[in-house]
């Protein structure tokens, strides 16, 4: 019971979303660096800048870590499996293959 409430969560993004999770991640960390940075420096406590940037770093992992569905927009097409036919891959294939050759 427990694993097919587990086994329903999706947790997997296209290459679309996981270019804008690195966006937004970097945006975020960015900005709270910056206002941090900019915070501390007017009040002259460096802990501040610290936590501010800790701040930041904990809001763009929530935004950017799960699987949201705004990063599964554009989901790949596979090809679809093609069947293959008695005799073709295998034989082919050994047959193309050299022997290796033992040291005298």
């Amino acid at each position: 019971m427990m694993l097919s409430i587990f086994n329903s969560i999706p947790t997997h993004m296209d290459y679309k979303g996981q270019k804008l999770a690195e966006q937004i991640f970097q945006g975020i960390i960015l900005v709270s660096a910056i206002i941090g940075f900019i915070y501390g420096l007017i009040i002259e406590q460096f802990g501040w800048t610290v936590y501010i940037v800790l701040a930041g770093f904990a809001l763009s992992s929530l935004l950017t870590l799960p699987p949201w569905p705004m990063y599964r927009r554009n989901p790949l097409t596979w090809q679809p499996v093609l069947p293959e036919s008695p005799g073709d891959g295998r034989e082919k294939t050994q047959e193309n293959t050299k022997k290796p050759r033992k040291h005298k």
